[in-house]
C-alpha cells in the first residue's frame, strides 16, 4: 500500500482521500478512526470550558442526573446526556456498555465474562467497567467476535 502526503495553501480544505480496490472492514476501520480524531467534546472542570478529543476519553458515565466524562488523569462534566453522547460516537469506536456508562472501545485493553451473561472490561488506565448482559453482542460485533 502506498502513503502519499501533500501539502497544501491554507486557503484549500483538507481533505482525506482513500483508493482502494474493495471497501472491506479495514478500509471502515481506519475511516472511522480518521473520524474519531476529529470530535471534540466540550468538559466542565473548575468554572472551566475544555476542549477533549474523543481519542482521549475513556468512558461517559451517567451519575445522579449529571453526565460525567473520564480521561486518563481527569474527570470532565458534560452538558449532553448520555443519549446524545451516543448518538454524537456512533461509528465512532464508542459504545453503549450499560443503562448510565458508554465505553471507548480504542481504550479497552482487556475483555473478559463475568457473572450473569456479563463482560468485564479492564480499561488501559486500568479501570474496570462492566458491559451488561444486553449490549454484550454489541461488544461482541465491534471487536469482531
Amino acid at each position: 500500500m502506498k502513503i502519499s502526503i501533500e501539502e497544501i495553501s491554507k486557503e484549500l480544505a483538507e481533505e482525506i482521500l482513500i483508493r482502494c480496490h474493495e471497501v472491506d472492514d479495514d478500509i471502515h476501520e481506519i475511516v472511522s478512526k480518521l473520524e474519531a480524531e476529529t470530535l471534540i467534546v466540550l468538559g466542565y472542570q473548575n468554572d472551566r470550558v475544555h476542549r477533549i478529543n474523543l481519542r482521549d476519553i475513556y468512558y461517559f458515565e451517567a451519575v445522579d442526573g449529571k453526565v460525567f466524562l473520564y480521561c486518563k488523569d481527569n474527570v470532565f462534566e458534560v452538558k449532553q446526556k448520555l443519549y446524545e453522547l451516543e448518538e454524537l460516537c456512533r461509528e465512532k469506536n464508542c459504545f453503549r456498555a450499560s443503562k448510565s456508562t458508554i465505553l471507548n472501545i480504542a481504550k479497552i485493553s482487556s475483555i473478559h465474562p463475568s457473572i450473569s451473561g456479563r463482560f468485564e472490561a479492564v480499561l488501559d488506565n486500568g479501570e474496570r467497567a462492566v458491559v451488561s448482559r444486553q449490549y454484550v453482542p454489541v461488544l461482541k460485533n465491534m471487536l469482531g467476535l
